[in-house]
């Protein structure tokens, strides 16, 4: 058999079931279910022994995976993202955009988590996953759950409202200075404040405004209906812009720059913190 990959375990504050532990630690097996029909195969080997799902993983093994004689290929998702945060529990990660969140297509940020993240060493780690959503056109910070325990925790605070977000954009228009969105979606309560940073004339736009947002709630599409109701859309937003307003080929200008929240394990305050993107700083620069 040829060898396929290599892995050294850290060490480790407690032992941990192979079947576990293994989830992830392969580029090409990233599932428990192909850990198991792969230990089967007796492909996967712990220090040189062939592996067993039961045994337990102490720290520094050396774990290898070879190739086997009928091998199946596995559609592996080659995505690099920007990490901005992370430790065993959570990371935070710079959502590109043109990219979906989750969703049934092979491109999504979900696919291409785990190639990009430490696997956890906690008892409970899985699959990293987003706790939240960002839409396709936005950039920005996007918090991935990397244990059991901090999915739960992460969506609580969520819920909880605990986790304040703050974005910012640049909308077309003449704008108030600041103010405060009290306009429902689809039929529910939503809140958005706003303040405007900074504004510009434009020949084409009127105005162009560099606005700060923060949502309350969190309804699908809030900012972009929000700031489209008050009669200042977002430049590039081709769903809620206005009919011949419409700015093509440069994508959404709406960036989800700043989250803050009391870490759910280590309870360290954390405020991350991610820079707008180039093309709303040769905007900004001309206002």
């Amino acid at each position: 058999m040829e060898l396929q990959e290599t892995h050294i375990v850290p060490k480790l504050e407690n032992p941990v079931r192979f079947q576990e532990y293994a989830v992830g630690i392969f580029k090409t097996i990233p599932t428990k279910s192909g850990i198991k029909k792969a230990v089967k195969k007796k492909i996967i080997f712990i220090n040189d022994c062939s592996a067993s799902t039961a045994q337990f993983i102490l720290g520094g093994e050396k774990i290898t995976l070879y190739q086997p004689e009928n091998p199946t290929a596995f559609k592996r998702l080659v995505f690099d993202l920007e990490v901005v945060f992370e430790d065993d529990y959570l990371a935070i990660i710079n959502k590109p955009a043109g990219i979906l969140v989750s969703g049934n297509k092979f491109k999504t940020i979900d696919n291409a988590l785990q190639q990009n993240l430490q696997k956890s060493t906690q008892l409970d780690a899985v699959r990293p996953r987003p706790t939240h959503r960002l839409d396709y056109p936005t950039t920005g910070l996007l918090v991935i759950g990397k244990t059991s325990a901090s999915l739960r925790a992460l969506n609580a605070l969520f819920e909880n409202k605990q986790i304040r977000k703050t974005y910012f954009a640049i909308t077309i228009g003449k704008m108030e200075a600041s103010g405060t969105i009290n306009s429902p979606i689809d039929h529910k309560i939503a809140t958005t404040s706003y303040v405007v940073l900074k504004r510009v004339k434009s020949d084409r736009f009127e105005f162009l405004n560099w606005v700060k947002l923060s949502p309350e709630t969190g309804r699908r599409h809030q900012l972009r209906k929000h700031v489209a109701a008050l009669g200042n859309p977002i430049l590039g937003d081709k769903e809620y812009g206005k009919k011949g307003l419409v700015l093509h080929g440069k994508g959404l200008y709406l960036h989800a720059g700043i989250l803050e929240f009391t870490h759910p394990f280590t309870k360290q305050q954390l405020r991350i913190e991610k820079e707008l993107p180039n093309k709303f700083k040769k905007i900004i620069a001309t206002c």
